[in-house]
């Protein structure tokens, strides 16, 4: 009888038994802990990403709280920093403030108060000020795989209005 790959294993030569359970072994000792280290990867990325994110919250969290807050950046900067003490000095945090009108159909933003005092008029439509808070960090994958980049640079912003 010819041998096939269909036959039943009491049918196949005693070298032939085994063969593919030795095959899977191999193949899974290769291919598992690239599955592993590249989960472990993609997780502590997605945690320092959301930790980002989070940092720049609490900044616009503190200079929303009053027009007096919102002009000191280094508080902003630092209540950002403190959110994310993972990182240090390494995350980056701009602050930046920007006014806009209430009835502002287009979206136009203002650097300053007086020029978006001169350009919101009109009954109803005042002022309004805004906290941005952008923060950035360069971080490193805690597994170095080949073809899978080694650093990675993170971004988190976050828009509030100042509470008057």
């Amino acid at each position: 009888m010819p041998s096939s790959s269909t036959q039943p294993d009491s049918t196949r030569s005693h070298s032939e038994r085994g063969a593919a359970a030795i095959e899977l072994a191999l193949v899974m000792c290769l291919f598992c802990p690239i599955v592993l280290f590249g989960t472990a990867d993609l997780a502590s990325i997605s945690y320092d990403s959301i930790e980002v994110a989070s940092a720049a919250h609490a900044g616009a969290l503190y200079g929303a709280q009053s027009t007096t807050f919102a002009s000191n950046t280094s508080a902003i900067q630092s209540a950002a920093q403190a959110e994310a003490a993972d990182f240090g000095t390494n995350l980056t945090v701009t602050p930046t403030i920007f006014y806009a009108c209430s009835s502002a159909i287009n979206g136009t933003q203002y650097t300053s108060q007086a020029t978006a005092t001169s350009n919101c008029t009109g009954s109803g439509n005042h002022v309004l000020e805004f906290v941005q808070v952008n923060t950035s960090v360069t971080v490193n994958a805690p597994f170095h795989l080949p073809a899978i980049a080694t650093s990675y640079t993170l971004h988190g912003q976050a828009i509030l209005e100042v509470e008057e």
